[in-house]
């Protein structure tokens, strides 16, 4: 099972979600955690680098619901680990 992290900014933008934005980008989660051990991500989530930052991925939830993340050193031997660092609407790629 993958570890997660969440860096501060991301646990403010969490908290500023509406419940309804929180729902969906847990059931975005879900999704994202059965396609993590392949690292091939369903289409619909559309995983990619963000441009100019080496390193840090985006994941799409919701038509204007964005997510950042990078992977981080493991936590548990052979996992993966993932740090989420920002989530909120496409504006957060600015300073993802």
């Amino acid at each position: 099972m993958p570890t997660f992290s969440r860096t501060e900014r991301f646990r403010s933008d969490y908290a500023a979600l509406t419940a309804t934005e929180r729902s969906v980008f847990r059931k975005a989660v879900e999704k994202f955690i059965a396609d993590l051990p392949s690292r091939r991500f369903r289409p619909g989530l559309r995983v990619r680098g963000v441009q100019g930052v080496a390193g840090v991925f985006e994941m799409t939830w919701a038509d204007d619901g964005r997510a950042t993340f990078e992977y981080g050193g493991a936590v548990r031997e052979g996992e993966v680990h993932v740090v989420w660092r920002r989530v909120g609407t496409h504006e957060i790629l600015g300073r993802p």
